[in-house]
């Protein structure tokens, strides 16, 4: 099997030690060598994030970091003459059962064993783990079902649901305090908030107090929160791809309503087709998720 490997996220939320002071331990004492993926990003190992719990265990005791980085040949070896035990039971394997489960009571119209496979994943999982491994792929692979005729309307929707309410729930268990403020909407056409949520639900785990203002949104309304809340960014989700006027007419219309000098980013898969229009309007599209992520530091 191949090594499983995590987000910087995962890893934070692993291991304990926050995603600034991992990138702040890397560049100053050269503690991990992250591997990256193909788009450029940080992944970790099992072993790394043993050896992350190791260093927060010291630093935690009083040890300074950079008293504790010289210790790293030693803590090395011994994390090499032991199998890491960050992950507990759930492996790769678990998750596809999950899946798979949560698939086949879709089909069987059983909601109620939908929402006891959703509740035995967040029993088992970190929050951010649950929705990155388990909620988020489950809700892609139900949509994709459903476009290819694989899955009825009523299907995608009793799987939704239960998908929403276990999302909502983990953020309001979730810490919502932090020096930097966002507010999150989406389009005002926009009904799909999954991706919005998540982002949320990654945010305030970053440190972000986060204002979520949902789905379909329209842009007066929001440039008025805006102008009494004045958070230090606000982000946008565009899943509907209506076509590049549609979509330049509803990013200029949301621009123009917004206070001057407030930083917007956009994503979602409408925002990805026509980046050239964010573009010209002066606004950041991301492309993953753990772009998001960036804005904490």
């Amino acid at each position: 099997m191949a090594e499983r490997t995590y987000r910087i996220h995962i890893a934070a939320e692993l291991s304990g030690v926050r995603v600034e002071l991992i990138r702040a331990w890397e560049r100053r004492y050269g503690v991990l060598q992250p591997r990256r993926t193909p788009a450029g990003y940080r992944v970790y190992t099992d072993r790394d994030v043993a050896l992350l719990r190791r260093l927060k265990k010291l630093t935690d005791e009083g040890v300074a970091i950079s008293e504790a980085a010289k210790l790293l040949p030693q803590l090395r070896a011994e994390l090499g003459a032991e199998a890491p035990a960050v992950t507990g039971d759930v492996q790769g394997t678990r998750v596809d059962a999950w899946l798979e489960a949560a698939l086949a009571a879709a089909e069987a119209y059983d909601q109620a064993r939908v929402s006891a496979v959703m509740d035995e994943v967040l029993a088992a999982l970190p929050p951010l783990r649950a929705f990155d491994d388990v909620l988020a792929p489950l809700q892609r692979e139900v949509g994709e079902r459903w476009h290819a005729g694989q899955l009825s309307v009523a299907q995608e929707h009793l799987v939704t649901q239960v998908v929403r309410a276990r999302v909502v729930s983990l953020l309001h268990a979730a810490p919502n305090v932090g020096r930097k403020h966002a507010v999150l909407a989406c389009f005002p056409d926009e009904e799909h908030e999954l991706g919005l949520l998540g982002v949320a639900l990654r945010l305030r785990h970053s440190g972000v107090r986060v204002t979520l203002l949902g789905q379909r949104m329209p842009a007066v309304d929001l440039g008025r929160a805006v102008a009494e809340l004045r958070p230090d960014f606000v982000g946008l989700s565009a899943v509907n791809n209506k076509g590049a006027e549609v979509f330049q007419d509803t990013l200029s219309r949301l621009v123009e309503a917004l206070p001057p000098g407030v930083p917007l980013w956009l994503g979602g898969p409408a925002a990805q087709a026509w980046p050239e229009v964010s573009l010209r309007l002066g606004v950041h599209v991301f492309s993953d998720e753990e772009d998001w992520v960036k804005l904490a530091e």
